[in-house]
């Protein structure tokens, strides 16, 4: 039997604020997987993957900088951190030894003292050999001796990580079922919208946990956040994502790889929710955020949150707005709930199962054909254009090749693929249509 992710070493990467944990994380992990930015306050939710050494797989956590006392949103974030320490089985503290020891690392030091789980501490941006002499000064922490490390050029990063494999429990020994794992694939659900709309909070809400740091200032969220949820359908990968502002307003860097990350949470998404505030109503955004997550072949489910602060005519006019401004997403569920209270997030597993069945759908070829020659007997295709032979080539989305005698018009395209539609009940599927003309 295969090791599930939840049975995976736990280690966390924690520290104050602006000593490189982020850099650290993509160092370890092997890509840009953090946003990093020199300025404090870019991590604020965890952010968990799994990372690989010497073919050992474990779990690795970014978190945001740990800094009681702070604002409303400080204390958040340093919960966070908290209990990502008290989570992990290995912790690696993070330390700026060019500024040297402050009350913050005096602090986390002192807490992770009291966990008394294994600590690595990582003495970070030691570039040269010349920065090696005052890592020593850290040993006042009191949590072990320091590992030289510069996260941004990875010198010593592997000496860390060889240390940090002494620390786990021996592995179980793993049969590998082909089998199984392709029957353990995790759908993945992609919850995307405008800043301050309620992610975060229907993200929290699902997971039934507060994962994502929730905070009613717009763009509390930069980066991308999965967790994977057992429901009676099997397990699902929840991904929570920043908010997508308009590209003529994302003018920093931070906002634009937040941009991108979302986007491409929804290119790896087999469902995306696409959440709306519906005491705002439909607006622009929303209409180009929904063109995206359609352009993608992604099926859409949308969800208008706040929806027990709206009278009956604002009711009739979201729906009305509804109808005119995405009418292109055809007849994707639309449910109307509180994230925050959590009134109708029931009904969104079952809408959910329903379009994930639908998007890995697979019709024999016999029954493609029929439909083809019915839709073509009823109305023929302009200027002699006729479908000889169709299949269905792949799922996720469920994709058709038609071999046709010559180019079929859109128009004409369309009305075929409506009909497949419509005779295999797919709702709001995306379906791709490629056409190959027979020599």
């Amino acid at each position: 039997m295969s090791t599930q992710p939840t049975e995976l070493p736990l280690v966390a990467i924690v520290g104050r604020p602006n000593v490189g944990k982020s850099t650290l994380f993509n160092r370890i992990v092997g890509r840009r997987e953090a946003i990093v930015e020199e300025k404090s306050g870019v991590t604020r939710d965890r952010k968990e993957v799994i990372a690989e050494w010497q073919a050992r797989d474990f779990r690795l956590v970014d978190t945001g900088g740990w800094m009681p006392g702070g604002d409303a949103l400080d204390e958040k974030v340093s919960k966070q951190s908290e209990k990502a320490i008290f989570e992990a089985d290995v912790v690696l503290f993070v330390v700026d030894v060019t500024v040297g020891i402050t009350e913050e690392d005096n602090r986390v030091a002192q807490l992770l003292r009291k966990r008394g789980r294994p600590v690595l501490l990582v003495a970070n941006k030691v570039d040269d050999t010349n920065r090696e002499s005052a890592i020593w000064d850290l040993l006042n922490l009191g949590v072990g001796d320091p590992f030289p490390v510069s996260a941004l050029h990875g010198r010593g990063t592997g000496d860390l990580l060889e240390s940090l494999m002494l620390e786990f429990p021996p592995e179980p020994e793993a049969v590998v079922d082909e089998d199984e794992a392709e029957a353990d694939k995790i759908f993945s659900v992609s919850i995307v919208g405008r800043p301050n709309v309620g992610k975060s909070t229907l993200f929290n809400r699902l997971i039934g946990d507060e994962r994502s740091v929730v905070h009613d200032m717009p763009g509390t969220t930069r980066d991308a956040v999965d967790t994977i949820v057992e429901t009676e359908d099997g397990p699902i990968r929840f991904v929570d994502t920043a908010g997508m502002r308009r590209r003529s307003k994302v003018d920093e860097a931070l906002e634009y790889y937040s941009l991108v990350r979302a986007l491409q949470a929804i290119d790896r998404s087999d469902v995306a929710l696409l959440v709306i505030d519906a005491t705002v109503g439909v607006t622009a955004q929303d209409q180009r955020l929904a063109e995206r997550i359609d352009a993608a072949g992604c099926p859409v489910v949308v969800l208008l949150n706040k929806w027990e602060l709206l009278d009956a005519d604002g009711r009739e006019e979201v729906g009305y707005q509804i109808s005119q401004r995405l009418h292109f997403i055809g007849e994707s569920p639309v449910l109307k709930i509180s994230a925050l209270s959590g009134k109708g997030v029931h009904r969104l597993l079952p809408a959910l199962q329903g379009t994930i069945e639908d998007y890995h759908r697979r019709v024999p070829t016999r029954k493609v054909n029929q439909v083809l020659r019915a839709a073509q007997a009823a109305q023929p295709g302009p200027h002699g254009a006729r479908v000889l032979y169709a299949t269905q080539g792949a799922t996720d989305p469920p994709t058709f090749t038609l071999f046709a005698n010559k180019e079929i018009p859109p128009s004409y395209l369309r009305y075929l693929e409506r009909s497949l539609r419509e005779a295999f009940d797919m709702g709001a599927t995306p379906i791709k249509m490629r056409v190959r003309k027979r020599d």
